[in-house]
């Protein structure tokens, strides 16, 4: 089943193969998108469909060194150099819009600010990755650093921010992409609201369930209104908490969330697995509670192999699967499972900043094969 065509939306995809969206930290001046990045996800075409890595929608959402935006003129025209080389090559692409919330350092927000949250809540033992020498993307030397205590968000910047994502989805569009998926998954803003450990609020957004899930449906209207509910896609963590959010009564909390969703009418759910070491299992019988009250596509990923993404398209509860570090290392990743071809290895020491290595370097096996590459 895997390789077999799907229907996302507008779109018609050739496979159900997705490439999940992974921080590579190589933008250039400006947080703009560079053309070695439009080579790196052309050269990832094949999949059924990319997800961009996150996108910060404002200054103010930035998290890490080296993150490409989609607030400024340059920012769009860059990623418009990506989603045309993606196109050429047959492929097609959505963009991840990211705020990171509290998941931020000083150096990185305007004016040295402090980060910004549901609660003044710090994510203690949570580091960022920044550039506080300013030697720039190529030069790969930026660090892992604590990240800054945040502020809690007044209500009049809470609606301010669901602006900011509303521009942020026309800009995507602007700059080619198919459409959008929030990023509402681990630890960042949004899962912020939502966990009961993270948002202390006493207002609209905080307290009850229906209150920490607000933000959520406030958020997704606004783009649903901006580019349409078949161009928005939104990401759910509901057992991730190594970046230190944890909810009291996860499973209530995202089948909530997912029926939410199904009334809003977004185009799919894409849950990520807790994939760290030792991480729990999320239960077949939550992944069946999410099908039965959302109507729309899921995708999942989370360290998913050959054999358990036909297990989970044949039991029914996910229509597309994500492959995360496999795609960094394989850029014809679908066509090498499809052949049964062995992976590449993954270099993790280029994951985040640098140049072409580790990053576009990889070799493709039809090559080796005698094939296109």
């Amino acid at each position: 089943m895997l390789f077999t065509p799907y229907r996302l939306g507008e779109l018609a995809l050739p496979n159900r193969i997705v490439m999940p969206p992974m921080t590579r930290c190589r933008a250039g001046d400006g947080d703009v998108p560079t053309a070695l990045m439009a080579e790196y996800y052309a050269q990832r075409a094949s999949a059924g469909l990319i997800v961009s890595e996150g996108t910060p929608i404002s200054p103010q959402g930035r998290g890490y060194a080296w993150t490409p935006g989609i607030y400024s003129e340059a920012q769009i025209n860059g990623w418009r150099l990506v989603t045309d080389a993606v196109h050429a090559k047959g492929g097609r692409i959505f963009a991840q819009l990211w705020h990171v919330g509290r998941l931020s350092h000083v150096s990185l927000q305007p004016g040295g600010a402090a980060p910004v949250s549901a609660s003044a809540i710090q994510a203690e033992g949570v580091k960022v990755y920044v550039d506080l020498n300013h030697k720039g993307a190529a030069s790969g030397a930026g660090q892992m650093v604590q990240s800054s205590m945040p502020r809690a968000l007044t209500v009049p910047e809470i609606r301010q921010i669901i602006a900011d994502y509303a521009q942020a989805a026309r800009n995507a569009i602007a700059a080619g992409f198919d459409g959008i998926e929030l990023h509402a998954a681990n630890s960042y803003l949004i899962s912020q609201f939502i966990c009961s450990e993270s948002n202390h609020r006493d207002d609209q957004y905080g307290g009850s369930l229906r209150n920490r899930l607000r933000l959520l449906e406030e958020v997704t209207e606004a783009m649903i209104g901006a580019i349409g509910a078949r161009r928005v896609g939104v990401r759910l963590a509901p057992l991730t908490t190594h970046q230190g959010t944890r909810d009291a009564t996860p499973q209530a909390t995202y089948v909530a969330a997912a029926k939410l969703l199904d009334d809003l009418g977004a185009v799919y759910i894409h849950i990520a697995e807790a994939d760290w070491d030792d991480a729990p299992d999320m239960p077949v019988a939550f992944k069946e509670a999410l099908r039965i009250v959302y109507r729309g596509t899921m995708i999942y990923a989370g360290r998913y192999t050959q054999a358990r993404a036909e297990d989970a398209l044949r039991a029914g509860w996910a229509d597309l699967i994500g492959f995360g570090r496999p795609f960094i290392a394989n850029p014809d990743l679908p066509w090498r499972l499809e052949h049964g071809v062995t992976l590449n290895p993954v270099r993790e020491d280029y994951y985040y900043g640098g140049t072409e290595i580790g990053l576009t370097d990889y070799p493709f096996a039809q090559a080796k094969e005698g094939g296109n590459a």
